[in-house]
C-alpha cells in the first residue's frame, strides 16, 4: 500500500516528510532525535503520508546514520504514518542484513515500513572506504544487489541462505536517484521511484520521462509512482522566510568547502560569507522550482507549478531550519494547505 488510509493531499497529491535528523549548533544527537519524534507525531496527526530518514555518514550535523534503528524509534512513537528510509545506501550494506533489518521492522510495525534504496555511499570518499563491505565493489553492483535483496524477501525453500525475519514480508522497495540510472532501473523492475530534486533539480524532468516511458508493471506496482523531492520553508513574511532560508544555503556552502559541522544559524547577508562562484553553485542546487521559500501563498503556488510540470504522484518535503520551532511551524503551514 503506497498511500496510508488517512493521508491528506495537496491538489490531490499526498505529501510526505524527509528528515535528516539535523543537529543544530548548541544541540546534540538526543535533541535532534527528540525533535524528530515530535515532528513525526505531528506529521501523522496532520495527515502526511510517509516519513523517511536519510542515511548519511561522517556528518556532525546529521543524526540519521543508523537509519534502521531510527525507523524503529519513530515507528514506535506513532500508529499509522508510513515510516522508512530515503534511503538506505545499499552499497554500504549486505543485502541479507537489510532484508533482516527491514523484515524485523515490518514484523513489529506491519504494513507501515518502506525501504527506499540508493546507490551512492551517502558520504565522502574516505568514509566510503571505511564503510565498504567489498573494497572492489562499486555502484555498478547496485542492480545485482537490488535483485539479491528482492530474492531474500521473496524467499523459497530452494535457497541455501534465507532472511529470517524478512522472507515473505511485504516491504515496499523504492529506488532513489539523482540521475537517469535509477530511473531506468526502477522502470525496468516496476518499482516506485523518488528523484532527489531537492538537491539535484537539473535532471528531474528527463529522469521522470525515462521512468514513465520505460515502466514495466510488476508484482509490487502496476503503474508508475513518482515522488520528487522538494525543499520547503514557510514563514509568515517573505523577509522572515528569506532570513531563515540562509541556514540551508550555509549547509550547501559547507559541503562545497568541505567544512564539517553542525547546522548553522541564519544570517542577514550571505554576500558577506560566500564568493560569487560559491553563490552560483549553491543557487543552482537550490533551484527556485524545487526550493520553495516564502509565505504560504508563494509556496502554495510553487507547489502547484511543480505538480503541474512533473505530474508527480506524491511529493516528499525536506525542510531545513536552524531552530526546530521554525521547522515545525513550516510543516504546520504546509499541513494547512492540504485538503
Amino acid at each position: 500500500m503506497l498511500i496510508r488510509e488517512n493521508a491528506r493531499t495537496f491538489e490531490g497529491v499526498p505529501l510526505s516528510v524527509l528528515d535528516l535528523v539535523q543537529i543544530s549548533e548548541g544541540h546534540d544527537t538526543g535533541d535532534a532525535i527528540g525533535n524528530s519524534v515530535e515532528l513525526i507525531q505531528n506529521a501523522e496527526r496532520w495527515g502526511f503520508n510517509r516519513y523517511w530518514l536519510a542515511e548519511h555518514h561522517n556528518m556532525p550535523g546529521v543524526a540519521s546514520s543508523a537509519t534502521a534503528v531510527l525507523i524503529g524509534k519513530l515507528a514506535g512513537a506513532t500508529k499509522e504514518i508510513r515510516v522508512g528510509s530515503g534511503g538506505v545506501m545499499l552499497p554500504n550494506h549486505a543485502p541479507l542484513i537489510v532484508a533482516e533489518q527491514f523484515g524485523t521492522l515490518d514484523a513489529m510495525y506491519p504494513g507501515r515500513i518502506d525501504l527506499g534504496l540508493g546507490r551512492a555511499p551517502g558520504t565522502d570518499q574516505p568514509t566510503m572506504w571505511a564503510l565498504r563491505r567489498n573494497r572492489h565493489g562499486s555502484a555498478d553492483d547496485f542492480p545485482r544487489e537490488v535483485t539479491e535483496l528482492q530474492a531474500y524477501f521473496e524467499g523459497g525453500e530452494d535457497m541455501r541462505v534465507r532472511a529470517f525475519p524478512g522472507e515473505g514480508r511485504d516491504v515496499p522497495i523504492w529506488l532513489l536517484g539523482s540521475s537517469g540510472f535509477s530511473a531506468q532501473l526502477s522502470a525496468r523492475k516496476g518499482l516506485p521511484f523518488s528523484f532527489a530534486s531537492h538537491f539535484a533539480p537539473g535532471y528531474l524532468i528527463p529522469a521522470l520521462e525515462l521512468y514513465r516511458s520505460g515502466f514495466e508493471p510488476s508484482g509490487q506496482l502496476d503503474k508508475p509512482h513518482a515522488m520528487p523531492g522538494v525543499n520547503v520553508l514557510i514563514a509568515e513574511t517573505q523577509e522572515e522566510a528569506d532570513f531563515l532560508g540562509t541556514t540551508h544555503m550555509r549547509q550547501f556552502l559547507s559541503i562545497i568547502r568541505d567544512e564539517r559541522g553542525k547546522v548553522k544559524p541564519p544570517v542577514e547577508n550571505m554576500d558577506e560569507i560566500w564568493t560569487p562562484v560559491e553563490k552560483q553553485y549553491v543557487m543552482k542546487t537550490l533551484d527556485p522550482k524545487t526550493t520553495l521559500i516564502g509565505t504560504p501563498d508563494k509556496v502554495r503556488e510553487g507547489l502547484r507549478s511543480l505538480i503541474a510540470e512533473t505530474q508527480a504522484d506524491e511529493l516528499i518535503v525536506n525542510t531545513v531550519a536552524f531552530d526546530f520551532k521554525d521547522r515545525l511551524r513550516s510543516f504546520e503551514y504546509l499541513a494547512d494547505m492540504m485538503n
